[in-house]
């Protein structure tokens, strides 16, 4: 089921049960300003001690209870501890908190919310309130999950206490929270649909290229394999010649992912964000796993080029990921501008545009792939109506969306 409907759901959930406990609320409160009324009528027209006593016990109900919620809220004390700071979206990681009181009177509703939008806390219903006698001690073990990549505030968020005869609430901010910094997961497909009539083709080309050396030859640049040498072109030419191997130094696939940040919410940029480093990541891994070079080319403040050939290379390529920067200021045309001036795509087999809505600037840069005998590939990460440019699609152009709260397998 559909991430964003089951929050949805929650959320409603939630809302209802709050307006309950609100309604209930207010009914208490207008049944003791009726009361407070009716003692106020009782002494104006018939007076006496247990006429007073009875508006003076009403009266002062509030101003007992106001008392009490203030030594609730500098007395009470919570605790709460995050295994690592750095997470990895989607992973458990152990979390556990410590309701304690260590007064002499009871604390009667004790109420626990958490951060709910990015993160959530298994096992442990947001909202949930808690009676603490004189000496009580809660721990809660168990784990929380981020749900995004980025750097937010997980688990308890504020605490809400309730008076005696549930009349009053008041809620305050936790002054310690736990910030969490979230790497982004690696989502491993086991086929890419978009180019699954021509995977199996590229793979036995890429192997070829690894192991079976042409006879053209270039100059001996230091760091070649002595084995490379070949020795009768550099008798030759009296100069040390290497056997120049196919797909050397053209690696045929290329990804060009944008790092625009296309909204000032991080309700609503986060979500996003996290699922275009998931497409890149899996779009690099995929290709990794099978020892198939790949080029990956994105903004940051200048255009930044990666070369990842095996696992051992995206391993430093995740990290560098991790730590990408979406910022307003960034355009996936100028990358791609300059990476076509520089002749990055020159010889590519493979384009994949990791995008968050259509440009007709990449369209084109798409159709010049295509031209040169190449394919291109239109990643869409957005929850908005493509109908309107999937029909643009074609064999060498092809375009693929992919839903902000999908799941990647079987999407791209």
């Amino acid at each position: 089921m559909n991430m964003k409907r089951i929050a949805k759901r929650r959320g409603k959930r939630k809302e209802k049960k709050r307006a309950g406990a609100d309604r209930q609320t207010r009914l208490r409160r207008w049944a003791l300003l009726g009361l407070w009324l009716l003692s106020l009528s009782v002494i104006s027209f018939y007076g006496g001690a247990v006429s007073y006593g009875f508006f003076f016990g009403v009266t002062l109900v509030p101003v007992v209870s106001a008392v009490y919620l203030l030594a609730v809220y500098f007395r009470f004390k919570i605790y709460q501890k995050l295994e690592s700071r750095n997470v990895v979206c989607g992973q458990p990681v152990p979390y556990f908190f410590v309701l304690q009181n260590d007064d002499y009177f009871a604390f009667t509703s004790v109420g626990v919310r958490l951060f709910s939008s990015f993160s959530y806390v298994e096992k442990l219903p947001d909202g949930t309130s808690y009676e603490l006698l004189p000496g009580d001690k809660y721990t809660f073990e168990t784990k929380l999950v981020c749900k995004y990549r980025g750097e937010y505030e997980v688990g308890v968020k504020e605490i809400v206490i309730t008076d005696f005869l549930r009349l009053f609430q008041v809620s305050y901010r936790v002054p310690e929270t736990i910030k969490a910094l979230v790497l982004p997961r690696v989502v491993r497909v086991d086929e890419l649909q978009c180019i699954a009539d021509i995977a199996d083709l590229l793979q036995r080309e890429t192997y070829r290229a690894q192991t079976q050396a042409d006879v053209v030859v270039r100059d001996y640049v230091a760091g070649d394999a002595l084995k490379q040498i070949h020795w009768k072109a550099t008798a030759r030419a009296q100069a040390l010649k290497v056997r120049n191997c196919t797909g050397e130094e053209k690696t045929g696939i290329a990804i060009l992912c944008d790092t625009k940040r296309y909204s000032g919410d991080n309700r609503e940029y986060l979500p996003l964000e996290n699922k275009m480093l998931e497409v890149l990541l899996a779009l690099t891994v995929y290709f990794a796993q099978r020892n198939m070079a790949c080029d990956i080319c994105y903004g940051q403040r200048g255009m930044v080029c990666c070369h990842v050939q095996d696992l051992q290379d995206f391993d430093a390529f995740y990290r560098q990921a991790a730590r990408i920067d979406f910022a307003k200021a960034e355009a996936v045309e100028e990358t791609g501008r300059q990476a076509l001036a520089e002749g990055r795509w020159q010889d590519c087999r493979i384009l994949f545009f990791v995008l968050h809505m259509w440009s007709d600037v990449v369209w084109q840069m798409a159709e010049q792939i295509a031209a040169g005998g190449g394919i291109a590939v239109l990643c869409l990460v957005t929850d908005g109506n493509m109908d309107e440019y999937l029909k643009f699609g074609s064999e060498r152009k092809r375009i693929v969306v992919v839903p902000v709260e999908a799941e990647l397998e079987g999407k791209l």
